[in-house]
This record gives structure tokens, sequence and C-alpha cells, in this order.
């Protein structure tokens, strides 16, 4: 049987249903609404951008206007009054037809994959912690290669030095050999000279560069003592670094060049206004960048700044020690060597005085012999053969002549003076001769003492310019001198062989 439906004019006016009853209904179909569009927007906000606009009050064209109007393209007007769009910053794919940028949308809720995202999350820090002890650890290896590299610089450097301050020291040796060879010339030869006062100079000024070297060889060993223990804690950190990098087989000389930079202590680099590659990350306690990493670092840079410049001093030094010495030594050895040509020019003087000296002192002998003859003759015949030239003075001629009173001849008076003249003269040239052989024997002694002195200072210049032969170490040079007579030719070197 069919239900009847009641005209529509009439059907407000006799409504069967209690008023409280409908009320009911209503409250539970607005509720119901209400649940659905607050389940709606909370499914809707699961899947969204975080700075979305979210306010209920606001209509939906409205909120979708609020939305997209961040997403816009930014236009910039350029000095030639054009103008230039870009895309805002930040997250998100660019869409160039639309002249808009969305932002990336993220999930309030775990997602189904939620689990493998944590763990490809957690396996990127662990990568970027391992890439960053590897960068830092990669640091600090170059950090100790150059210190290695500057501790061996610095052990040649030191070599070179101790070279040097070894021939320093056999300078020494020299100068106090020359000292006491020259003291056995004879009392005459050893009146303080020209060579004397600079044996004196070179003396003084090999003691100050015997002390100037050997403050560089201590200040040396210091710097090498703390380049060995920054390198020590360059190794401990790096090893530390590397702990963590043991699934990595990348070479760490590739991640260097990878972040960009040769080194962070590089010296060698150009500094230029733009620097391109990684900086420096700030020093984190528990990062990969420790404070003790930062701290190795900084001191190793700080020790091959000293270092070079040590190194560039001590070169400078030795050069300026070693060109001094050569040219104090060979102003030494000329003022010897002029001193000899000196005795040698006096002892050619005095070779020609006693020449001169030798043929007056036979002169003069020979003179004296025939005075004495003289004088024998004057006094009378001393044999048979003299009675045929010389005759006495009572001849017969002479004894006529002195019968008569006042007839005596001065002829004894006369003999007798002649002959006192000529003892007279006798004497005095035997004295003359005797002064002649005194100063020839004076001369002679003292040409034997310029021999010694100038022989003594020539085999001081050779005994200088042997000892001062590259290939002649200080123990060789003080084995040089050790039985030696200065009057004789020093004895020969023995060189090493040369490789």
């Amino acid at each position: 049987m069919p239900v009847l439906i009641p005209p529509t004019e009439h059907s407000r006016d006799l409504r069967v249903g209690a008023p409280a009853w409908r009320e009911a209904a209503k409250a539970t179909t607005r509720k119901a609404h209400q649940l659905t569009d607050r389940c709606r927007q909370e499914a809707v906000t699961v899947w969204q951008p975080k700075d979305s606009v979210q306010d209920p009050s606001m209509e939906r064209h409205l909120c979708r206007a609020a939305c997209v109007l961040p997403w816009r393209f930014h236009v910039e007007m350029l000095k030639g009054g054009g103008t230039l769009e870009k895309p805002p910053p930040g997250e998100g794919v660019t869409l160039w037809k639309d002249k808009m940028k969305p932002p990336a949308w993220h999930a309030r809720l775990p997602l189904p994959m939620h689990r493998d995202a944590l763990a490809l999350q957690t396996a990127e820090v662990a990568h970027a912690h391992a890439r960053g002890a590897r960068l830092t650890a990669a640091r600090l290896c170059r950090a100790q290669h150059q210190i290695n590299g500057q501790v061996r610089l610095l052990q040649r450097q030191r070599e070179a030095t101790d070279h040097r301050l070894s021939e320093v020291r056999k300078g020494l040796l020299i100068n106090q050999q020359s000292v006491k060879l020259r003291g056995y010339r004879p009392k005459s030869e050893k009146l303080p000279d020209r060579a004397d006062s600079m044996l004196t100079w070179e003396k003084e000024k090999l003691k100050s560069m015997k002390r100037k070297m050997e403050k560089d060889m201590e200040k040396s060993e210091a710097l090498l003592k703390t380049l060995a223990s920054c390198r020590d804690t360059l190794v401990f950190c790096c090893k530390e670094r590397l702990q963590a990098v043991d699934l990595m087989n990348q070479p760490l000389d590739k991640v260097l060049e990878q972040a960009g930079r040769h080194s962070w202590v590089n010296l060698s680099r150009v500094p230029s206004p733009r620097t391109q590659g990684l900086k420096t990350p700030p020093p984190d306690p528990v990062g990969t960048y420790t404070p003790e990493c930062a701290a190795a670092l900084y001191e190793a840079k700080r020790l091959l700044l000293e270092s070079k410049d040590t190194l560039l001093e001590m070169a400078k030094n030795e050069e300026d020690i070693q060109e001094q010495q050569q040219q104090i030594g060979d102003r030494v050895c000329a003022s010897i060597a002029k001193k000899t040509r000196e005795t040698s020019e006096l002892m050619e003087r005095m070779n020609m005085t006693l020449g001169l000296m030798r043929g007056t002192i036979h002169r003069c002998t020979k003179f004296n012999q025939e005075m004495y003859i003289t004088r024998d003759l004057i006094k009378g015949p001393l044999s048979k053969s003299h009675l045929e030239t010389r005759e006495k003075l009572d001849r017969p001629l002479v004894r006529v002549y002195q019968r008569h009173v006042g007839t005596q001849l001065p002829e004894a008076t006369r003999l007798a003076q002649g002959t006192d003249k000529v003892q007279r003269h006798i004497s005095h040239m035997e004295k003359n001769l005797k002064e002649l052989l005194a100063k020839r024997k004076d001369l002679t002694w003292s040409l034997n003492c310029k021999k010694i002195g100038r022989d003594v200072d020539y085999n001081v210049v050779r005994l200088r310019l042997r000892q001062q032969h590259p290939h002649v170490c200080y123990e060789q040079a003080q084995r040089l001198v050790s039985d030696w007579d200065p009057r004789t030719p020093p004895p020969r070197a023995e060189y090493p062989a040369t490789q």
C-alpha cells in the first residue's frame, strides 16, 4: 500500500516531529560536517610546505593566493632600464614556465619508508663525519710532510753550518800554529810587525765568527726539537682522525684536491684575494676538526714560518762567514808573504854588502902584509939575501963622511920615524881589519837569522795554504804539525779521496 505524501505548502505547518528531535538531528549533522572538515584539513596538512598559511577564518581562494604569492619570481631592475626575473631562494623545484618555485613539501607523519630514510640519514651523518675526519687527517698528514721537509732542510743546513764551524775552528788552530811556529824565529827577527798584528786581528775575527756559528747551532737545535715534537703531535692527531675512515679507500692527496686547496699550511702558494676552495672550519670539541688539531696545525704553520726565517738566516751567516774567513786568511797569508819578500830583499842587500866587505877585507889583509914587509925592510936586512939590496948605516961611504965634526946624517932618524909611522899604520889597519871581520861575522849571523825567519814565514804560508784546503779536516790539521820542525818544509798533507 503506497504512502501518502502531504502537499508542500502545508508540510511546514504540519510538522509531525518534535522540535527537540529536529534540533538533535541538525546538531548531529553539523558535528558530522565539522568533523569532516577537520579531518579533511588535518589530512591535507600532513603533507604540505612548512611555512604555508593555515588560517581557518580565511577563504579558500584567499588562502591559496596567500600561499602562491611567495612562490612567484622576483623582478629586479637593471641599470640599463631592463628587468631580470629570479626565482625565490630556498629548496624546491623551479617551474620556469609558470614563473613559480613552490617550496619543498614535508610530511608531518612518518612515511612507510621512515626506517629506510632514517638509515639513510644516519649513513649520511656517518659519511659526513668520515669525510670531515678524512679531510682533517689529510690536512694533518700534509702538515706532517711539510714539517718533515723542514726538518730535513734544517738538518742539512745544520750539517753545512757545522762544517763551516769546523772550518772556523780549523782557522783558529791554523792561527795558533802560525803564531807558535813564528816563535821559532831568532830573537832579532821577533820584533812586532804587521804580520803579528794581522794574526791577532784574525784570531779576534775568528772567535767572533765561532760564537756566532755556535749561537746558530744552538738555535737550530732548539728549533729542531720543537719541529720533532710538533711532528709527533701531528702524527698522533692524524692517526686519531683516521680511526673513522677505515671503509673509505680514497687517498688523502685526492681529498685535498677535491677540497680545492693543496694544504692549509703551505707557504709556497701565492696568496690571492679570492680564496678558492674550502675554508678552515671552526674548531669543534665533538666534531672532526677538534681544538687539538687546530692547535697542532697552527703550531705547524708558526714553526714553518720560523724555520724558514731561521734557514735563510743560517744560510746567509754561513755564506758571509765563509767569504769573510777566506778574505781574512788571504790577507794574513799576503801579509806574511810580503814580510818574506821584504826579508829576501834585505838578504840581497846584505849579500851585496858581504861581497863588498869580502873584497875590502882581502885588500886590507894584503896591504897589511905588505906593510909588514915594508917595516921589516926599513929596519934592515933580515937575511944574507937582503945584503945585496940593502946597506947598513956603517957602510964605508958613511964612515968616511963622518970623520969630520958636524957631519951627522939624518938617515937613522928618518928611518926610525918611518918605521914608527908604518907601525902606527899597521896597528890602525889591524884595528880596522878586526872591525871588518867582526862586522862581517855580525852581518853573516844577521843574514842567517834573516834566512831562518824567511824560511819560517815561507813554511808558515805553505802550512796555512795546505791546512786551508777544503779536504783537510780539523783532526788532520792537528796531526800535520805534531812533530814538525818549522825550519824544514811542512809535511805533505794526505787529502781524502773525493767522491
